[in-house]
């Protein structure tokens, strides 16, 4: 049986990466059983996570267990879109995971308030200056990114302009591409997720909370494929 490797629910969501949701999303649009386990990036073919095993066989980055899913379970994510339209997605793709994604790691590890709430306890027990050491690299990370050369409002001002094009995009229509997720479904239910989650304060927050069509989005990807979570949110 494949094995999806992530870090475990977090944050008020199924997993703190959106990348391990996406995989799980997409995981379970095909149909493929799965278990999961915890592990740590440094477990990792290519030192992040998520990654999948199977056998002896290892695939790291979100993108590539996709097509390792396309390829072996003969399930094609974008069945019924046109080539322009797959063209599409994977434009949509690209903004939220090489632009949004990089707002919601500097929200979360760069605000002081947040650091302390969340990413600080991955390092509980560990010693003394390495979740300071930890943080450090991620700065760098996102300074060599540029994200983090901006205040955190005007990042939140580039975050918006791509959450309010994934909303322009969006529509009124139930999924990002018409009437039936496809692979950019689960790619953008885990940014919006990830950006909307109540257990972190800050402008990136409330600029996602603007979107109402974006946060009825996730409710409605979330109970197709995270139903305890959907309740949770419900409450």
């Amino acid at each position: 049986m494949l094995t999806l490797y992530g870090f475990g629910p977090a944050f008020d969501l199924p997993d703190p990466s959106p990348f391990v949701m996406k995989t799980e999303i997409q995981l379970k649009m095909a149909g493929v059983p799965y278990r999961f386990e915890r592990a740590a990036p440094q477990a990792a073919p290519k030192g992040k996570i998520p990654f999948i095993q199977v056998g002896a066989h290892r695939v790291g980055d979100s993108t590539f267990i996709r097509a390792h899913i396309e390829k072996h379970h003969r399930f094609d994510f974008d069945a019924g879109l046109s080539t322009h339209e797959r063209a599409q997605a994977w434009a949509i793709e690209r903004m939220l995971e090489d632009h949004l994604y990089f707002a919601i790691v500097q929200h979360r590890w760069l605000d002081d308030e947040n650091w302390h709430r969340g990413p600080s306890h991955f390092f509980d027990g560990a010693p003394e200056g390495v979740a300071e050491d930890a943080r450090r690299r991620v700065r760098e990370n996102l300074h060599g990114h540029g994200i983090s050369r901006h205040l955190h409002e005007e990042t939140a001002d580039l975050a918006e302009r791509s959450l309010a094009s994934l909303s322009v995009i969006l529509g009124d229509k139930p999924y990002v591409m018409g009437e039936e997720p496809s692979g950019v479904d689960a790619t953008a239910a885990a940014m919006v997720a990830a950006a909307l989650t109540p257990f972190f304060t800050g402008e990136l927050r409330r600029r996602a909370e603007k979107y109402a069509n974006l946060t009825a989005y996730r409710d409605r990807m979330f109970a197709r494929y995270y139903p305890s979570f959907a309740k949770k949110l419900a409450a």
